[in-house]
Order: C-alpha cells, then structure tokens, then sequence
C-alpha cells in the first residue's frame, strides 16, 4: 500500500447551539465550531480528523491548516504519526506554540491515527489495547445562566438518561450568591450520584481557598479549574489548603504543561482534550504521564472520540459528555446506558460527520 499524503482537505463550520450556555469566564456560547480534514493517501484511503472551538477562532485554525501545515504533510509517509506530530509542531512552534497551533495539529494528528487504525483493520481503541468496551461517563453541564427551574429540568433529564454523574459551573462574581446557588443545586442531586463543579479560572488564590472550603460539606468529587490553568504555583496553593480533589486540562496545550501541572501533586483529576492538547499523540503522552503517578486519565470535550481514547488505556477516567453536541453530526451515534458510553467497534475511531447535517454550516473549505 502507498501510505504517501496526496492531498488534504480542512472544512470550518459554524453551528449554532439549541440555547445560549454561559461559563464564568467565556460569557454566553451561542455557536461552536467544528474544525475538519480529510486526509487521503496515494493508496485512496482516507483519515478524518477535526477540532472545534467554543464559538471564536475557528477562522484562524483552519487558516494556518490551509496555509501552513497541510502543504506541509503532502508527499509524507502517514505511517510515521509521531514523526510527522513532531514536524508539524516545530513547523508553527516560535508563533504558535500551545493554542492555535495544538488545535489545527489535533486536525491533522487525529486523521493520521484514523489512518493507522484502518491500515490495521482495527477500531481506535484495539489499536490502543484496549479490552474494556465501557466507560465510565458524566453529563458536563454549561449552565452558569440557568433559573433553578431550567437546572431542575435539565438535571432530571440527565438523570433520567441514566447519568451517575453531574458537573455544573460556578463562578459568579458574588462569592455569597455563587455558594448558595451552589448548595441549591447540590439539593437537586441524588447523593449516590457524582458531583462535579467547574469555576473556568474565575478567581484568584483567596477566593477560589474561600470558595472550596465552603463546598467542603457538599461532597464535591472535584474543583476544576478554579483559577488561571498556567499558574502552577497558585493551583498548588489552592490545593494545599482545601479539601475537595482539584482538576484541570482543558487549557493545557502542551505536554511541558500537564507535566508541570502533575508536578504541583494537587492535581487528582488530569483531563487532557485531545482536540486542545496537539491530537492523539501528546493525549497518550499525557495519559501514560497519569499513569506513571498512579492517575486516572480523564477527557474534556469531544466525548465521541475520547471514549475510545479512554477505552484504549489501562488508566481510563473519567468520560465528560459534553454540553457541544458534535456527536449529533456524525454518522454514527454515540454510545451511552446506564451511566456508561461504549466506543464504535469499527475500523478507525469511528467518528464519521455527516455533510447533510453539516452543509448549511459550512464557513470555509
């Protein structure tokens, strides 16, 4: 089999969301984009990648694909995925390093690895080595916005969905008003079922201390991301002095950061988004560095390929079914019962977009 690149094809969309959703950081989310490339060999197989955004810097992502590492991948030996990840990472490095540059290689990196698991004639997750078909999976709410009424309603769904899990955001600006929403919402939860909050780096180190100790009574599995992901130094603080579990993830773009992020021992429950971090390449980086601490892996976002991921790995997390509904545009559908989701057993990852659901979306090509 040729296994050289002949061409690539990057797709932007722009896809409106059923509601407006709001975190304590982003504001309102009205759209998210969804970011794609096929890869074709000389051999005419294909591989489909894609990243997404939640709602701003699509255009730019798929500008540096388009003008600067697709070109880059044509007449390369797709077989060599890590390889090609490093070229294209050193490609875009002094501008792009993390950020931008990690969304458009995920792209790229996950079509490749499309393509080894059917060159192989393997799902995703058996190339991985993976032989635990469920997942453990929780229903990430983006909700900050939310009357009680609308957060009743939508949690019961959840629940009646057979999700043993739940993550809300918190984070507004008034410290008293957060915590009693907080606790209102808590009351609307089964106490078998997990909880999860999420701040997106609203506060400083004082108030994310005075924050979680205040939860400390409402059996929070974990904190997440309760103030700028990058500053090491303030998560360990923070860390040191409350006790419910920390996590974060979703904006650590390089391996060099989950490494420092693990290296504060406050983070319990790492969750690297492969569509955020580079691709599958640096996301099995980072679950191998869990590993090594005796972690579990965790996802953020993308929950349609994550669950192979995760699937694929000794050390398999948590699985966020996340509040971006991607999955409603693919081929397949996701999986998900009884609290667990249940990757595609078919050659590839699975994820497959169907261009009759996608069509009127599309910004750019």
């Amino acid at each position: 089999m040729n296994n050289k690149i002949k061409s690539i094809v990057a797709k932007y969309y722009r896809i409106p969301l059923a509601e407006v959703l709001y975190d304590a950081k982003h504001a309102n989310h009205t759209h998210f984009e969804l970011i794609t490339t096929q890869v074709t060999l000389e051999s005419n197989l294909t591989g489909m990648g894609y990243t997404y955004t939640g709602g701003k810097g699509g255009s730019a992502i798929h500008r540096l694909l388009v003008d600067d590492l697709a070109p880059t991948l044509i007449g390369q030996d797709a077989d060599k995925v890590e390889q090609l990840w490093e070229m294209l990472n050193w490609h875009v490095h002094f501008v792009g390093r993390g950020g931008v540059a990690s969304f458009a290689i995920a792209a790229l990196d996950i079509a490749l690895w499309d393509l080894r698991a059917k060159s192989q004639e393997l799902p995703l997750w058996k190339l991985l080595g993976g032989n635990q078909p469920e997942v453990q999976a929780y229903a990430g709410l983006i909700d900050l916005n939310y009357t009680m009424e609308r957060e009743q309603e939508v949690i019961t769904e959840k629940l009646g969905q057979g999700y043993r899990g739940i993550k809300i955001k918190i984070g507004l600006d008034d410290l008293q008003q957060d915590i009693q929403r907080t606790r209102s919402i808590r009351k609307l939860i089964p106490s078998d079922i997990e909880f999860m909050v999420d701040a997106n780096m609203k506060w400083d180190v004082k108030d994310a201390i005075w924050i979680g100790q205040a939860m400390e009574d409402l059996s929070v599995t974990w904190f997440e991301e309760p103030t700028l992901p990058d500053d090491f130094a303030a998560f360990q603080r923070i860390g040191e002095q409350i006790q419910i579990p920390l996590a974060q993830g979703e904006n650590l773009h390089t391996l060099l950061e989950f490494q420092a992020a693990l290296q504060t021992n406050v983070l319990r429950f790492p969750q690297p988004d492969v569509g955020t971090i580079g691709g599958i390449t640096p996301w099995l980086q980072v679950a191998q560095l869990c590993a090594n601490r005796d972690l579990m892996v965790s996802s953020h976002g993308m929950h349609e390929l994550h669950v192979s991921l995760l699937a694929g790995v000794p050390n398999p997390g948590y699985l966020e079914v996340h509040s971006f509904p991607i999955d409603q545009y693919t081929v397949q559908p996701f999986q998900f019962s009884n609290g667990n989701a249940k990757p595609l057993d078919i050659i590839g990852h699975g994820v497959v977009f169907d261009q009759n659901k996608l069509s009127s979306f599309l910004q750019g090509s």
